[in-house]
């Protein structure tokens, strides 16, 4: 199968289809060959220079549970590393007392998330499982040569410098010998830091990983956590036996008639595009014209446009099945819900499927449509056959001919507060790889939204232009 390289995300290659075997799974290797080249975009083209101190490890401050910690198996389909970046204003106090408050109240808090103290490995059923040994997270304290103010503006990534503000395990060969949770606060000589994260996607989800990063926020302020993880994600079981109910598209290969393939071994450009409120209004009557559509939501909408915008960029053969692959929280949607505060990934993948042609030859109501059946497709039941079909198959997401999205557009990282006050600037390290969009609020009262993408060079012309609606 394909890999899933979600955008944030330091890419590892998914497990084959056919993985059982824990050798095949220890095997997994870091692939940094899809990461975006980019040069350094600082100001006056001055190299930010980060020097890195040697790693200590943080345990929890209190004796926490030990033993095999169970993930789920929507766990299991999203095993890569999430690696993000939070910019904070210098104060009076110095940042060296910032490294001091972060590192304390890293402590703390893995009292109360305590499998992000242990180490991943494989289960007697070849699958992902914590080793809760409390060894603690990987905390680094690094110095950078600058003011916080030339890294410029994170919302368009640039992987060549925000990299160094986020610590790699050296010679890390897979996923297994990355610890779940990796932190490094770079100090600036403007007074100003940054907190650079890479947490294991398995972990959480992005709702989950915002509670746990504010959470770790609230115990550095001396508060009492305001959601309090619940640790327990048996909830989330396969059913003995299996039980199938539908589909599951997004597990589908798709044959590539169209050669686009060839086109993203080419030279790739990196863009991002950003949609106004009166842009996004734009769109929801461009929906709801024709009266196929009742209502829309700016998600189904701007799903909708770029899908179709990329396969006419794209020049697809009319009959070229294409995929639109994207995450739904499932949280609400199961029978009982999920518990508030749910340490785990709560999220479901569903997909839409269609043809090139009968995507850019019909209205654009009937694209919506697709996103809209796609997002109510997501039950109780559809979410507990999606477990059920990794139990019984154990293949994992294609994404040959698939548009696939993941939105942080809802996700309040930007609300994290150590004490400094809420973050300047956050966002994701790296771009998006060749078929992935992010969706990212942009702007002081966060009512636009930045889609970021890469498309072949001979591709994006056509592309910018069909933005400009």
């Amino acid at each position: 199968m394909p890999k899933i390289g979600l955008i944030g995300y330091s890419n590892l290659e998914c497990f084959p289809a056919s993985t059982t075997h824990s050798e095949n799974i220890i095997s997994t290797v870091v692939d940094l060959g899809d990461s975006v080249p980019m040069e350094n975009s600082c100001e006056n083209g001055f190299e930010v220079i980060v020097k890195q101190s040697e790693p200590a490890l943080v345990p929890p401050a209190e004796e926490t549970e030990k033993g095999l910690y169970f993930l789920s198996n929507l766990d299991q389909n999203i095993a890569v590393i999430v690696e993000t970046v939070y910019c904070f204003k210098a104060d009076d106090r110095g940042n060296d007392r910032a490294v001091e408050v972060i590192k304390e109240a890293l402590a703390k808090v893995l009292v109360s998330y305590y499998p992000l103290a242990g180490r991943l490995t494989i289960s007697s059923e070849g699958k992902l499982i914590v080793n809760c040994t409390g060894e603690g997270a990987v905390f680094v304290e690094a110095d950078a040569n600058c003011s916080m103010e030339l890294i410029g503006d994170i919302t368009k990534p640039d992987p060549t410098t925000l990299r160094k503000f986020v610590y790699s395990i050296p010679g890390a060969k897979n996923i297994l010998e990355i610890p779940p949770l990796v932190a490094q606060v770079t100090k600036f000589k403007c007074g100003g830091f940054i907190l650079g994260l890479a947490m294991n996607h398995c972990m959480f989800d992005g709702l989950g990983a915002m509670e746990f990063v504010n959470s770790w926020g609230e115990a550095a302020r001396g508060l009492p956590l305001s959601i309090p993880p619940a640790i327990d994600r048996s909830i989330l079981k396969a059913r003995t036996p299996p039980k199938i109910e539908f589909p599951h598209h997004e597990f589908a290969e798709i044959e590539d008639v169209s050669n686009a393939a060839k086109l993203y071994k080419d030279e790739m450009l990196y863009k991002s595009f950003c949609f106004d409120p009166e842009k996004l209004q734009q769109l929801k009557q461009m929906a709801l014209e024709d009266g196929a559509v009742g209502k829309c939501t700016t998600f189904e909408v701007l799903s909708a446009f770029v899908w179709r915008a990329r396969c006419k960029a794209l020049n697809l053969q009319p009959d070229q099945q294409t995929k639109l692959l994207f995450a739904v929280d499932g949280r609400s949607r199961l029978d009982p819900p999920l518990p508030k505060g749910f340490f785990g990934n709560g999220i479901v993948l569903t997909n839409s499927l269609c043809s090139a042609g009968e995507l850019l030859n019909k209205p654009f109501s009937f694209t919506v449509g697709l996103v809209q059946k796609a997002v109510s497709m997501v039950t109780d039941s559809y979410i507990r056959s999606a477990v059920d079909y990794f139990e019984a198959t154990r293949y994992r997401p294609s994404l040959s001919s698939t548009l696939l999205i993941t939105t942080w557009s809802r996700l309040s990282f930007h609300i994290t507060d150590f004490g400094w006050g809420e973050p300047v600037q956050s966002g994701p390290v790296t771009l998006p790889e060749k078929e992935v969009i992010l969706f990212l609020s942009h702007g002081k009262e966060r009512k636009s939204i930045n889609v970021l993408l890469g498309l072949p060079a001979t591709a994006m012309p056509v592309f910018e232009e069909l933005m400009e609606i």
